[in-house]
């Protein structure tokens, strides 16, 4: 018996990732539902518009426990101006004097936010009237579902990727590939090709079922939300080649793509609104890919929102999708392809 527990900790002592899923993963669950599980959000990005808009800036912020966070005043602004600024996603709530009562105009597709503020209008009575854009009803399915899309693509990308790559290193398929004159990059290239091509058909697939299903909008332009997807794509199969050249098996792809997926799945705001989380934790959301595509599709389908708007995401994107699959590459050329092949050509030899 004690021969037993010893070996089994010795054996536990080797596996680094086992033992990283032990210790890490409770220590992160911890600090991610200790500080980021908070669906209360405290400070509300507001405009003030009209010739009025001083006066209403002073009122939202002397209101007590307002959340609103005055950014920006603007005397000349409209109605028109402040359905810009809530689609180019440059401010919650848009304020408009002017006319008796004033109107607020709020930004649905961030559901969170939306409720507080309306919470918060509701008790200012008569002197305020509220309007809900791009979700009316603030429902929850339109939030979610071009989240949940996100995810679809960020499993199908990790996981199934790295399985498929790590099966086809250990049946030695990959190092037969190796020796021969191709280069890594269109190696890599080459193996992920199908799953972007599968991973995109899923992708129109649910997007589709998602608006028949629940009358979810897609107010925007196809080739941005397009482009987005293809951008997001490059990323998550970029991790998916990743993982599978730091595995040497399907359990251990599996176990480390879970490393990759849970902090998306709770810090990329598709559950705990990114201005809920307070700014120790925030931070890891702005590394995550899934943040910057949930950005996209939420800001396309729901909002309406032009590409210029949309630049900063998108930017993200492209860098993320370079720098993956650069690392990719250089880890398949590493571990698979080094120097002149003449490892891997002993390898499958042997």
């Amino acid at each position: 018996m004690r021969a037993m527990v010893l070996k089994e900790f010795r054996e536990l002592r080797r596996d680094h990732r086992t033992m990283g899923m032990l210790i890490a993963m409770p220590i992160l669950l911890l600090v991610v539902f200790g500080y980021a599980a908070n669906f209360s959000v405290d400070e509300i990005p507001t405009a003030t518009l009209g010739p009025q808009a001083q006066q209403a800036a002073t009122l939202v912020t002397s209101v007590p426990q307002a959340p609103f966070d005055v950014r920006t005043v603007d005397p000349a602004g409209d109605a028109a101006t402040a359905q810009d600024l809530l689609e180019r996603n440059e401010t919650d709530v848009a304020i408009v004097t002017g006319t008796q009562p004033v109107v607020a105009y709020v930004d649905g597709s961030s559901l969170f936010t939306a409720q507080t503020a309306v919470a918060t209008f509701n008790r200012l009575g008569d002197r305020v009237r509220t309007e809900v854009l791009f979700n009316p009803e603030l429902k929850t399915s339109w939030v979610m579902v071009p989240a949940i899309i996100g995810l679809i693509l960020t499993f199908i990308g990790t996981i199934i990727t790295s399985i498929g790559m790590v099966k086809e290193k250990q049946t030695g398929t990959i190092e037969q590939l190796a020796v021969m004159p191709i280069r890594p990059s269109t190696v890599i290239l080459g193996k992920i090709a199908p799953y972007f091509l599968l991973a995109s058909i899923d992708m129109v697939l649910v997007t589709v079922l998602g608006m028949l299903l629940f009358d979810v909008p897609f107010n925007g332009n196809v080739a941005v939300f397009a482009l987005g997807a293809a951008e997001f794509l490059f990323v998550v199969l970029g991790l998916g080649v990743f993982i599978s050249t730091i595995s040497q098996n399907v359990g251990q792809a599996i176990q480390t793509a879970f490393f990759f997926l849970l902090p998306q799945i709770l810090l990329s705001g598709i559950i705990f609104p990114l201005e809920a989380i307070p700014w120790g934790v925030r931070w890891i959301s702005y590394f995550l890919p899934l943040t910057y595509f949930t950005m996209v599709s939420q800001g396309v389908m729901l909002r309406g929102a032009p590409l210029d708007s949309l630049w900063f995401p998108l930017l993200m994107l492209a860098i993320m999708a370079v720098l993956v699959f650069t690392g990719a590459v250089l880890r398949f050329r590493r571990e698979l392809a080094p120097g002149d092949g003449r490892r891997a050509a002993k390898k499958v030899q042997a």
